[in-house]
C-alpha cells in the first residue's frame, strides 16, 4: 500500500482529517463537528476533551474510511484555530476549564484599556494590537475568575496550551508541552525581537511562565506518537501551525506579495512578505504580522488582516433565522434577485473586522416592504466579499506592488456567487484552487517536506491547480456605489454596546 501524510485541521467549529499521496491526491477524507457554547451573550466556549475525542476519532475514521493502514502513515502535519485557550491537569490528561475561544468577546473592556496604555509603542515587538481574539487578555481572565484554575497553577499541575498544543500533548502521551511560533501572531504574549515570551505582558497579565509551551519554528522538530495510547505506531508529528499560515502554504503563497484568503467561520487574508523582518505596517490598520510557514534556513514572515464573521453569517441565517436548511440554498436565494434590493448586512456579531470595534453589532440595514429572504442571504454573502477589501487595499498598500490575483479557499470558496462578487468589489481575479481544503493540505505539505515525503516546499508549490478563475465584471463606478454603501452601513453598526 503507498505512503501517505494526514493533515488535521482542528478548525472552529469541528475537526477534518485528510490523507494526502505524493501526488496530493485525497485519499481519505473525515470530518465531524463539535459542540459550542455560548453561556452569555457575546462568550463562546468549547470543550478541549470533546475537541480531542473529536480529533482522535476523525484520524482513525480517516484511516478506516480509505483502506489505509497506520503503518503507512509517514507523518502527520496539525493546523489549529489558534487564539483558543487550552487549560489542562497534567496529571489527570483532562481539562480544568472550558476553552475560551477566538471569537469570545468577554474582555472588550480590558483590551481597550491595554491599548491605551501600549498603543503603539508594544506593535512592532508583538505584531499587533491587543484585540478579543488574543489569549493574553482572555488567560487573564480565567486566572482571575477560576479558583479551581489558579489552585492548581499554584500545585504545579495546571499547563496552558493552544489546541496544537494540546492535540501534540495528547497525541505523545503528555512528553511534549510546545506550541507553533505560528501560534503568537495576535496573542500579546510574544516578543517577536527576542523570539520568546514578552516579559513586560506576561506581568501585566498575571501569567506565569511555567504553564506556557516551549514555542517551536516549524519545520525544526519532530515529536513522534506514544503507539501505547495512539494508533499502535509511533508516527511523527513533523509539523504544526496556525490555520491561517498553514492555508498560505496549501495555497502555494511561498513568495512575497502572494495573497490568500481563507472563508471559513471567519474570514483571513495573509500575505506572504519575505525573509526580511516586518517594518512600516502603520498600528492602526488592524493587521499584524507573524511568522509564515516555510521550511528552510530562514525565518519567513506573513501580514494578515481578518472578519471574526464570514461562513458563520450563512450559519446564523440557517441557525439563528431560520430561513435555509444549508449554505447551498442560501447560494441560491442569493442569485434568484438581480441585487440586494438595497439591504446592507453588517455581521458583526463579535465586532469590526480587525478588531477595529468589538463594541460594535451584527446590522440588517435597507429592509422595505419588498425586502424578501433572497435578498438577506444576497446581503449576507455579499458581506463575506466586503468585509476583505480594506484589508485587501491595505496589504497592497503595504507591499509597495499591484496584487494581480487572490486565491481563496475553505468552505466559502465553493459558493460561486461570493467568488464572482469577491472578484466584482476588489477588481481583481479570485482564483479558486483543485483543493479547497488548503488548511489540511498546508499542515500536511509541512509535515511531509520535514520528513522528506516531498522534497521542498517549490516541489510542493508546482502541484497547485487552479479550479477557476473569476475575473471581475463590474464597472468601477458601481464597485464604488457598492462598497461605499456598505462603508455607510458598517458607521451605523459601531460602538451599539457603548452607553
Amino acid at each position: 500500500m503507498s505512503k501517505y501524510v494526514v493533515g488535521i485541521d482542528a478548525g472552529t467549529t469541528g475537526i477534518r482529517a485528510i490523507a494526502f499521496d505524493h501526488d496530493s491526491n485525497i485519499l481519505s477524507n473525515a470530518y465531524s463537528e463539535f459542540p459550542q457554547y455560548f453561556p452569555k451573550d457575546g462568550w463562546c466556549e468549547q470543550d478541549a476533551d470533546e475537541i480531542w475525542d473529536v480529533a482522535i476519532n476523525m484520524i482513525k475514521k480517516c484511516v478506516d474510511d480509505g483502506g489505509l493502514s497506520f503503518e503507512d502513515m509517514v507523518a502527520i502535519g496539525i493546523t489549529n484555530q489558534r487564539e483558543t485557550t487550552v487549560l489542562w491537569d497534567k496529571e489527570t490528561g483532562k481539562a480544568v476549564y472550558h476553552s475560551i475561544t477566538w471569537q469570545d468577546m468577554r474582555t472588550a473592556d480590558r483590551i481597550t484599556e491595554i491599548n491605551e496604555k501600549y498603543g503603539e509603542a508594544e506593535f512592532g515587538r508583538v505584531g499587533s494590537t491587543a484585540s478579543t481574539n488574543g489569549t493574553g487578555a482572555t488567560l487573564e481572565w480565567i486566572i482571575k475568575n477560576s479558583p479551581e484554575v489558579r489552585k492548581g497553577i499554584e500545585e504545579g499541575r495546571v499547563l496552558f496550551g493552544w489546541v496544537d498544543s494540546w492535540l501534540i500533548w495528547k497525541l505523545t502521551g503528555g512528553k511534549v508541552h510546545v506550541a507553533d511560533s505560528t501560534n503568537m501572531a495576535g496573542t500579546s504574549m510574544f516578543d517577536y525581537t527576542k523570539f520568546d515570551y514578552h516579559d513586560g505582558f506576561l506581568k501585566e497579565f498575571g501569567i506565569p511562565r511555567e504553564i506556557l509551551p516551549e514555542v517551536v519554528v516549524t519545520g525544526k522538530y519532530q515529536f513522534d506518537t506514544d503507539p501505547d495510547v495512539t494508533f499502535g505506531y509511533s508516527i511523527p508529528i513533523a509539523a504544526s501551525a496556525g490555520d491561517q499560515t498553514a492555508a498560505a502554504v496549501g495555497q502555494a503563497c511561498i513568495k512575497p506579495g502572494m495573497v490568500k484568503n481563507t472563508y471559513g467561520t471567519g474570514a483571513f487574508m495573509v500575505m506572504n512578505t519575505g525573509d526580511a523582518y516586518p517594518s512600516g505596517l502603520p498600528w492602526d490598520t488592524g493587521m499584524f504580522f507573524e511568522t509564515a510557514n516555510d521550511i528552510s534556513d530562514k525565518l519567513h514572515w506573513a501580514i494578515e488582516g481578518f472578519a471574526n464573521v464570514s461562513g458563520s453569517a450563512v450559519q446564523w441565517l440557517r441557525d439563528g433565522a431560520g430561513i435555509v436548511v444549508d449554505a447551498k440554498e442560501a447560494e441560491q436565494l442569493a442569485t434568484s434577485v438581480e441585487d440586494n434590493g438595497g439591504v446592507y448586512f453588517v455581521p458583526a456579531f463579535a465586532g469590526l473586522p480587525n478588531g477595529s470595534d468589538p463594541y460594535a453589532r451584527g446590522t440588517i440595514i435597507g429592509i422595505t416592504r419588498g425586502t424578501t429572504k433572497a435578498h438577506l442571504c444576497r446581503a449576507a454573502i455579499e458581506a463575506m466579499a466586503f468585509q476583505m477589501v480594506e484589508v485587501f487595499n491595505k496589504m497592497a498598500e503595504y507591499a509597495g506592488v499591484p496584487v494581480t490575483e487572490l486565491r481563496a479557499d475553505g468552505g466559502g470558496a465553493k459558493n460561486d456567487f461570493l467568488m464572482q462578487f469577491q472578484a466584482d468589489i476588489l477588481g481583481v481575479p479570485v482564483a479558486r484552487p483543485v483543493i479547497i481544503e488548503t488548511t489540511c493540505l498546508g499542515a500536511a505539505y509541512l509535515a511531509g517536506v520535514k520528513v522528506g515525503f516531498w522534497k521542498d516546499m517549490e516541489e510542493v508549490a508546482e502541484k497547485w491547480q487552479c479550479d477557476k478563475r473569476f475575473e471581475p465584471k463590474l464597472s468601477e463606478e458601481r464597485r464604488k456605489e457598492l462598497y461605499d454603501n456598505w462603508c455607510r452601513a458598517v458607521e451605523h453598526a459601531k460602538g451599539w454596546l457603548k452607553k
